[in-house]
This record gives structure tokens, sequence and C-alpha cells, in this order.
């Protein structure tokens, strides 16, 4: 296979694409729009209707394409990453273009690609890092999925959390026995957090890994053990209530923009009811009781929404509900308008049914994933017109990204 493959585009999930000489799309990782490649011998798996295959040789480089910054990036092929060869400016193109085709082609929507609001610092914003355990410690290759490498520095993680990691990589004796899986996040008080999920007995030596650690005696690290499928707890350190295990978004900056621009869509909400579904840990609901509306806020994980109720105890218009959206609607007061942060999968149908059965008179949908995106949006399109769209570069140096949708009652 030795005839030149020329990249039109990115693709969801950050591979460029192109053709084969028999019209067949071929997907191809690590590729820029214009590139001209050879196809990497042996690697061509075909389908049906497309292809994916490795880059043997870039014979012509695209404009946008750029030497990737991070060792780990090309020496390691780590997974982490999928579009550090490009410019950031083609980065926002492609994204830009990821949402717009969703939306079109799995959503069947009339839309643009939408206007995307770029980061605020392209490298170190991560404020959580997660890394497997095999023969060391460290992430997967994007072709070997089984494999870890050790790492040594991740370019896109926060400076705090990696000076963190260079000091552990000196003890990983004391880290617990059975150790599956370790993530290091950093709070917005500064702490530092060390989670290591493990199958073993527990973390014995936990305090003493901290004493070993810079910042352990102004309180800034904390240790928690979590057993597989179990409850993390404090093992070391100060128990602050902070839910290590909750969902937050990696890069708060950035989610803190999108979340105002999604409340301000709603309008005048004083002294009206509004559904936060899939809350978190609640900072959508303080924003939406700033601005004197009447909160429900309901989230399945019960550690973030003890997390929630602690933290904005002074938001008195704000009701934090543990359980699943799904289950506790019939419960909830008729709103006057609704915003959804749900996880990857989407909405849950049931949810679906109840926002299209009644429809409210504003519904913002916040979304990190395109495909499950346009899906519930063919569906919500029963009975809501989309007013306006805009996505948020949440992850620079990935394909990645954050949507927001604001829906109007048709």
């Amino acid at each position: 296979m030795n005839d030149l493959v020329t990249i039109t585009g990115i693709a969801a999930g950050g591979d460029g694409v192109g053709r084969l000489a028999d019209g067949r799309a071929v997907f191809v990782p690590r590729t820029a729009p214009g590139d001209r490649i050879k196809l990497r011998d042996g690697s061509l798996k075909l389908s049906r209707n497309f292809g994916r295959a490795a880059v043997g040789e870039v014979a012509g480089a695209g404009p946008g394409r750029v030497a990737p910054p991070c060792p780990h990036y090309t020496q390691d092929r780590c997974g982490g990453c999928q579009l550090q060869h490009l410019e950031y400016d083609a980065q926002l193109t492609a994204k830009r273009a990821i949402v717009g085709d969703a939306l079109r082609r799995i959503g069947k929507l009339k839309v643009e690609d939408p206007e995307v609001v770029e980061a605020l610092e392209e490298w170190r914003y991560r404020a959580k890092i997660s890394m497997d355990v095999k023969s060391s410690v460290g992430l997967h290759p994007y072709d070997r999925p089984n494999f870890v490498f050790p790492l040594a520095d991740c370019h896109i993680t926060d400076f705090r959390l990696m000076a963190l990691w260079r000091e552990l990589r000196a003890h990983l004796d004391l880290l617990p026995p059975g150790l599956t899986r370790l993530t290091l996040r950093l709070d917005r008080e500064g702490r530092r957090h060390v989670i290591a999920e493990a199958s073993g007995e527990p973390w014995l030596d936990a305090e003493r890994l901290r004493r070993e650690l810079p910042g352990s005696e102004s309180q800034e690290v904390i240790c928690w053990w979590r057993p597989v499928d179990g409850a993390a707890r404090v093992m070391a350190g100060p128990a602050t209530g902070f839910p290590a295990t909750a969902f937050e978004q990696v890069n708060p900056e950035m989610g803190i923009l999108a979340r105002r621009w999604a409340v301000e869509q709603l309008g005048e909400v004083r002294g009206r009811t509004v559904w936060d579904l899939y809350g978190g840990i609640g900072d959508t609901a303080a924003l939406l009781a700033e601005r004197g509306a009447n909160v429900v806020s309901v989230d399945a994980d019960e550690s973030a929404i003890g997390w929630a109720r602690t933290r904005h105890r002074d938001a008195v218009s704000a009701r934090f509900i543990a359980g699943r959206a799904e289950d506790v609607l019939p419960s909830l007061p008729v709103p006057h308008a609704v915003v959804v942060n749900p996880p990857r999968a989407g909405l849950h149908w049931d949810v679906t049914l109840r926002l299209t059965a009644e429809p409210v008179n504003r519904l913002v949908y916040v979304s990190c994933d395109p495909a499950t995106l346009a899906r519930d949006l063919h569906r919500l399109n029963v009975n809501y017109q989309i007013a306006t769209v805009r996505a948020f570069d949440l992850f620079p140096q990935t394909a990645h990204v954050e949507t927001v949708v604001v829906m109007e009652a048709a």
C-alpha cells in the first residue's frame, strides 16, 4: 500500500480521515488536515465501509502540523492526548467541525459548526490525573490499551500534581498492596489528594508516605485508600469532607466559564423553579441560587451531594437531592427551566420522555460527548427548537470538547 492518502479532516476521537483509492474512508491516528501520507505496511484493516491504518510516512505535512512538545506523545504513543501534533487554531477548527458534524449527521439538525471558546491555558490545565498500574505506573499507548508505560511528566496536568508525582515515584513501595489505579487530584483550596485504588489489604503505610512528601506539614497532602468496588476514605492527612472520587471538571477555570454562560442563557429566573439535573458538587446550582432561582439539584453520587450541601449551605434557595434523575423526577416541583449535564452516556430515556411530554420554557444541555448530545437533541427536537449552540475547549491537546446547547419550547 504505497498510494498517498490525503487527510481532509479530523474525526470524533481525534483520528485524521482521508479516502482510499476505492473511495472508502480511512481513519489514521496522529495525522493532520492537509497531510499526504503513506500508510504503514500491513496496518490497514478494512471493514465494509471504511478502514483504519497507521502512518508509515508523512510525505507532505499539512499547514497545521507542529512538533508535539511531550516526549510521551511520540515515544510512547500516549493515548491521553490526540491532537498535540496540531497547532492550537487547527485544534479549535477540528472541534467545531466534530460538534457540527455530530449534530447534523446523528441529530439530523440544521445547524452550522458552533463558535468555540478557546481555553484559558493550552497546557498544565488538568486538576486531576489517573494512572493505571501493571508492571509500572503510568498511562496507555493509544494502540496498546493493555500496556502501561511509566509516566515521567504529563504536559497537560497542573505543575503542582506533577511535582507531587515526582516525589511519589521515589516512594512507590509505600503504596498499598494490590494497587490497580493511582489518582492525583487538586482541590479548589490547593490541597493535593493521592487516591490509591487497590484490591489488597488496607493502606497501612499511608501516613509514612505522607511524611515523605513536601507539603505534608502544612496539611496540603491527603492520602486516600479506595478498595475495589468500595468507598474511598482518608488514611492520612486532614478529613476535610472533600469527595475525592466525585466527578468534577478537570479544567475548573474553563468549567466555570461554560457554566456561567449556560446559566445566563436561562434569562430571568428569580423566584422561579429550576432543575439542575446531574448537578455534581453543586456549582451550577450555586450560580442559579445567586440569580434568585429556587433550585432543585439532583445527582446520583451521594458524596457529591454531601459536599454540595456543605459548600453551598448559604444558598438557601437551593435543595440538593441524592438520587438518580430518572427516579426522582416525579417528586420534583414543576420547573420553569431545566439544566442537564449528564455523563458521556447522555440522558436516561425516562428523563428525555419527561422533558418532551412536559416541555419547559428553556432547556440548557451541557455535554461532554457530541454523539450522545446529538442523539438526545434529535429526541428532544419533537417539542424543542435550538436557540443557540456554543462549544468550550475544556480539553486542549485532546479531541474532547464541551458543548452547551440552549433549547426553547417549540
